[in-house]
Parts: structure tokens; C-alpha cells; sequence
């Protein structure tokens, strides 16, 4: 007998294309997430996005059978429209039975006390502990969850004998295999256990390659090793999609805008313009409506990205260094844009960095990655454990998806940036709070 998966709202919101996750398997959606995606669809956030594209799905279903006897999913899966069974089995008098929640996960119940194989699908903890606490098998939406614990850091430590790593510099390179494409190297002597140099691995040439020369942008320059292999994924034209993950204060942005404004303010730039952009997504409750135009309300949410313009621009001795913060801003060289301003457009030849990808989905990852047009670079860079998006974690966010989902490719990079740069007290917080 098939399964039966009954899905919260939440997990539609999360993944519009949901519905076929579950295989051959009767996918139920109760009356009342309908309901709570007809008050979400006129939204104009990415849950009002989400809620529109799902509802169309289901309506395209519906037409099938849906609410009379299940439509067949295109993975010979079944959709179902569920309904509340009255005089069925009742929930314990404790629960609000008025409750959105509590009617969805009754759904589940009438489901199991039927004798059938039930899940009940959730990303919000509380739906859980209730559904759990009933009896019902649940699960939070894992199919796009990896494990942070064990997230690919970009690079690994090898020993090798002296005479090996000299004969590495001394051809240029060294054979090897069983890394990942742009895997960066710590080579480590056996003899003695000293570091002895840093390589990356190509997978056409299967070789170590070694970085020789002292990677800077701006004025700016690596503080630690893991910066300076990001500095060498962030320079390198050839690699088009990055992401950096890492603490508070580990230069993951800094990093990031002072690269994109040495390619685009260089002679042989192959850029013509930077876009940055992050998720409008407040840490506590927020400041309410504020008015102006869409600058003036972008200012005071992109207050980070403005702090490292200035930083750089001040510390600066290139050729553009008499740019100021307001001219930079003023000229057609730097937009600055919350990403509900990124959706439905083609961005070809531009240096993006999409700051606080941690608080987005891998489906929002995807739609945003699937905008980079032709000649165009894309940064990602946040860190996995510290979210504001409370159906979202260091597991299951847009960040540490695409780091897992996008390894070992020609175009695409990664490094974990582990040590805080940002002063001596902010590496203390760091490690003990």
C-alpha cells in the first residue's frame, strides 16, 4: 500500500515543486493549507511567489481528480485534497481544534486511526511536537538538507615528503587525483610537519598546481591562509560561481566587494558593472515602514554592505582611489538591491554578490543562480549558523545546499572561512558565545 504524506503549509512555501518529492506515494494537502495559500498568494514577498506557484500547480491537478479520488503525479505519485472527517477519530480536548495547525495535523490523525501509513511533513518544530506527541510518524522536508557538520570546506591538509613538494614548484605542478575540481591544498612535510606551501588541484591536468603569487584587490589583502584562497576563487574569471561560508568577521563580504571593484575598476576588467544584493530579512523584530524612496528604504537594510565600500574605498591606494562612497553609488558602476528587485531578470556581464545567502532556500538559491547571464561571476557568501529565517537552518538553507550540490565543477568554488579578522574581541565572541 502506498504511503500517505501529509504536507504543511510551510513546506509548499519552502519548495513550490514539493508535491514531487515523495515518489509513487499519495501526497495529501488538507483543505486548510489551500486556504492559507489563498491568503498568502497576494503577498508580494517570495511566500506570496510561492503560494501563486502553487496553487496553479494544484489547480492544474485538480482538473485531473485531485478532489475526488486523487490525481496522478507525474512520478506516478497521487494528489490529494483532504478534508476533516466528522465523527471520525477525535484529537485530545486539549488541542484548539480551531487552530490552522492543529486542523492540518487532524488530517494525519483521521489518517492513522484509518490503519494507514501516514507522515506528517512539517517545517515548523511545534506542528511536530504535536503531531509526534499523537502518535503520528513526522518528519521535517528533507530533501534538500545537507549535513553542516560534515560541509565541504574547499580545501584539506596533505603530507608529502620535502622532495616531492620541491620538485611541485620546481615543474609547476605535481600529479595527483582524488580531490575535488579547485580543492585548495595545505602540503604539510613529513620530515619535519612544517607548512611548506599551498596548491590547488585541477582535474584536466590531475595535478597540484601551486599558487605563487601574494593575492590582493583594493588595497586589501588576505589576512590567513583560507582568505587567500579566496582571493584566488574571487580573481579568477574562469570560476563563475563562489561561495564563501564562514563566521561573523571572517571577511566573507569584504572580501568579496573588494574583489568585484578590482575586476570592474581594472584596465582588462571583463565586467561591467557590480550588483549587490541580500535578502531583506531583519534580525528581531523590525523598524516597521520607512519612508522615502526604494534608496533611501535599500539604505538602512544594506548598512553592512555601505560599512565595507567605505572601508575599502578609504584604505584604497589604487587608481580609484579618489572615488568616494557617494560617487561609486551615484555611477552606473554599483547597484545595491534587495533581491526582490533580482526576480525575472537576465544579468549578463556583471560581478553579483548575494550577501546573507543563509536565509535563503535552495529553491531561491536556484532562481537567483539561474538569473546569471553570460560573462557574468556570482558570490555567495553568509554564514549556515546564524538564520533569521525561522523555517530554515544550518542543514536545510539555499547556502549550504548549493556548496554541497555544486562541488566538484570547472566554474564553481568554495571555501570555509573559519578565523575572525575583525578584532581582537569579535574572534573572543566568536569563540565563546
Amino acid at each position: 500500500m502506498p504511503k500517505n504524506f501529509v504536507l504543511d503549509t510551510n513546506v509548499l512555501i519552502h519548495n513550490p515543486q514539493a508535491i514531487y518529492s515523495f515518489g509513487d506515494n499519495n501526497v495529501v494537502i488538507p483543505i486548510m493549507v489551500i486556504e492559507e495559500l489563498d491568503r498568502l498568494k497576494t503577498q508580494p514577498d517570495k511566500k506570496g511567489m510561492h503560494a501563486r506557484a502553487v496553487l496553479r500547480e494544484i489547480d492544474s491537478l485538480i482538473k485531473k481528480g485531485a478532489l475526488e479520488h486523487g490525481a496522478k503525479l507525474k512520478n506516478n505519485g497521487r494528489l490529494i485534497i483532504a478534508f476533516s472527517q466528522k465523527g471520525k477519530a477525535k484529537v485530545p480536548p486539549d488541542m484548539d481544534k480551531f487552530l490552522t495547525d492543529n486542523k492540518i495535523i487532524r488530517i494525519a490523525y483521521d489518517l492513522m486511526k484509518k490503519k494507514q501509513t501516514v507522515f506528517f511533513i512539517s517545517k515548523d518544530v511545534n506542528a511536530r511536537i504535536k503531531a509526534h506527541a499523537l502518535g503520528i510518524n513526522t518528519q521535517d522536508y528533507e530533501k534538500q538538507k545537507v549535513q553542516y557538520d560534515s560541509l565541504y570546506k574547499g580545501w584539506q591538509e596533505i603530507s608529502m615528503k620535502k622532495s616531492e613538494i620541491d620538485r611541485l614548484y620546481a615543474e609547476g605542478g605535481l600529479g595527483w587525483a582524488d580531490l575535488y575540481e579547485n580543492e585548495y591544498v595545505l602540503l604539510k612535510t613529513i620530515e619535519t610537519g612544517h607548512s611548506d606551501g599551498i596548491c590547488r588541484y585541477d582535474s584536466s591536468l590531475k595535478k597540484l598546481i601551486p599558487l605563487k603569487k601574494e593575492f590582493h584587490a583594493m588595497g586589501i589583502h588576505p589576512l590567513n591562509m583560507e582568505q587567500r584562497f579566496a582571493f584566488d576563487l574571487l580573481l579568477n574569471d574562469n570560476i563563475k560561481l563562489v561561495t564563501l561560508v564562514g563566521q561573523a568577521g571572517t571577511g566573507k563580504t569584504l572580501l568579496a566587494i573588494a574583489s568585484a571593484l578590482e575586476k570592474v575598476f581594472s584596465k582588462d576588467s571583463i565586467y561591467d558593472n557590480i550588483l549587490v544584493a541580500r535578502p531583506i530579512m531583519p534580525l528581531g523584530k523590525d523598524i516597521g515602514y520607512l519612508p522615502g524612496t526604494k534608496e533611501r528604504k535599500l539604505y538602512y537594510w544594506m548598512q553592512p554592505i555601505y560599512d565595507n565600500l567605505d572601508f575599502i574605498l578609504k584604505r584604497s591606494t589604487k587608481h580609484v582611489s579618489e572615488i568616494t562612497l557617494d560617487g561609486l553609488l551615484k555611477s552606473e558602476k554599483l547597484s545595491i538591491e534587495a533581491l526582490t528587485y533580482i526576480r525575472g531578470r537576465s544579468i549578463p556581464n556583471q560581478f553579483l554578490i548575494i550577501d546573507e545567502a543563509q536565509n535563503l532556500t535552495p529553491h531561491e538559491v536556484k532562481t537567483i543562480v539561474s538569473r546569471v547571464g553570460e560573462g557574468s561571476k556570482i558570490v555567495l557568501t553568509g554564514d549556515a549558523e546564524q538564520i533569521d529565517n525561522p523555517y530554515l537552518d544550518a542543514n536545510s538553507n539555499g547556502l549550504s545546499y548549493v556548496v554541497e550540490s555544486m562541488k566538484n565543477n570547472k566554474i564553481v568554488g568554495h571555501m570555509f572561512l573559519s578565523k575572525s579578522e575583525r578584532s581582537e574581541l569579535a574572534s573572543l565572541a566568536v569563540e565563546k558565545l
